[in-house]
């Protein structure tokens, strides 16, 4: 596999990574299968809108909340992040969850950030979408998350904050940016129906679907 495009984030326990100047950074976890506009903008958005240094993509190798079902290889989600992620300097890709392999639990990724990045409380952030935040209580050790990290909402429309726990609202930051109404299901859905997704992903993801015959 290559990945000469962009930068392969590696997390490594190495001194000098540990010994590295602490960036104002945000984690933006998912499947990413496949990844898409919706994914970019949101990140630019968050970079711009929140004064983020970086920004960094980690595909899980299996979702908790996905098991069971038809997901596409690690190794091909990771390659199409690849190709959606050039030419950014502030994007970054790490592939800890899949090299960790099983269950991809996001209280592991961040230990294993706020351990390995040198970076406080203060400068790591958990990026999600308002409608995974429904669930957030649910996840493991959602408290612990919260001590090593700042969790931000992208709120995504029909988004009400009703059934949420208040000690959940309490501890999230909401961010103020457009709503994008792009989801991976519904694009995988529209190519297996043989639709058009030309516009949904960028041309080298879109390219790389058709060519290894994804979907």
């Amino acid at each position: 596999m290559t990945t000469a495009l962009i930068k392969l984030l590696q997390i490594c326990l190495t001194t000098s990574r540990k010994a590295s100047i602490a960036m104002k950074t945000c984690i933006f976890g998912g499947t990413f299968d496949p990844p898409h506009i919706g994914h970019l903008l949101i990140a630019q958005t968050i970079i711009e809108s929140e004064n983020f240094e970086r920004l960094i993509f980690v595909p899980a190798n299996i979702s908790p909340a996905k098991q069971g079902r038809n997901i596409s290889s690690p190794n091909k989600r990771l390659e199409m992040l690849n190709l959606a992620l050039t030419g950014n300097e502030n994007f970054e890709i790490s592939d800890f969850e899949i090299n960790k392999g099983d269950i991809s639990y996001t209280i592991d990724t961040i230990t294993e950030f706020a351990k390995n990045l040198g970076t406080d409380k203060k400068d790591l952030y958990f990026l999600m979408g308002s409608d995974t935040l429904r669930d957030f209580h649910n996840w493991k050790d959602p408290k612990k998350i919260m001590d090593l990290c700042n969790i931000i909402v992208a709120i995504r429309p029909g988004f009400t904050p009703s059934d949420i726990p208040q000690w959940v609202l309490d501890n999230v930051h909401f961010a103020n940016i457009p709503q994008f109404e792009i989801s991976s299901t519904t694009i995988r859905e529209r190519w297996g129906d043989g639709k058009t997704i030309r516009y949904m992903v960028p041309k080298e993801v879109w390219e790389y679907i058709n060519e290894n015959g994804m979907y």
